[in-house]
């Protein structure tokens, strides 16, 4: 299916939706949890808007089934990072709009600052180690096993225990700096 996908077989989007729905919803749930209470964004919203931007890619050449869910966290990742900047930019004032107070749900979004950081912080250890980087995506935001990562990035179990170590140690620095 992820080969008919990659020649444009449209109708095997309405074939492949089934199958990896269980596998999305599992990344989705993990990352999710990660998540404070009343996040806006549920584990079906997300994998339905990770999967939408799975399929409405031209020119990715699937490999397998670990680089497509090596693909949809990174997708996650994308969706739960533009959901952190609009809430940053809404508290700073941005796409104000007038409410009546009873339409109004008051959901605190206090983890949106540390996500920016995060991604500010995977973004300088991509420059410096582009794989380390990637290894951080799957595991975090990916929620996959040593082996799936392994699997998706097409290196060893052992070098992504080694990467996820390192890339840890990296981010905990720069993220306490």
């Amino acid at each position: 299916m992820l080969r008919e996908l990659t020649h444009g077989g449209r109708d095997a989007v309405d074939r492949l939706f089934p199958v990896v729905y269980g596998e999305l919803r599992a990344i989705a749930h993990r990352r999710l949890r990660h998540e404070p209470a009343g996040h806006t964004l549920d584990t079906t919203a997300l994998v339905h808007e990770a999967y939408l931007k799975l399929v409405d890619q031209e020119r990715v050449d699937w490999q397998n089934r670990a680089h497509f869910f090596a693909v949809a966290a990174r997708a996650m990742r994308r969706i739960l990072l533009d959901y952190a900047i609009r809430k940053q930019a809404q508290k700073r004032g941005g796409e104000r709009r007038q409410v009546p107070l009873d339409e109004v749900v008051l959901a605190v979004e206090e983890r949106s600052d540390e996500l920016l950081a995060l991604d500010e912080a995977l973004q300088r250890l991509e420059s410096v180690d582009e794989r380390q980087g990637r290894v951080v995506e799957c595991r975090f935001f990916g929620g996959m096993s040593i082996e799936e990562t392994a699997e998706a990035l097409g290196t060893s179990p052992a070098t992504v225990k080694r990467d996820w170590t390192a890339a840890r140690a990296w981010l905990n620095r720069e993220l306490s700096a």
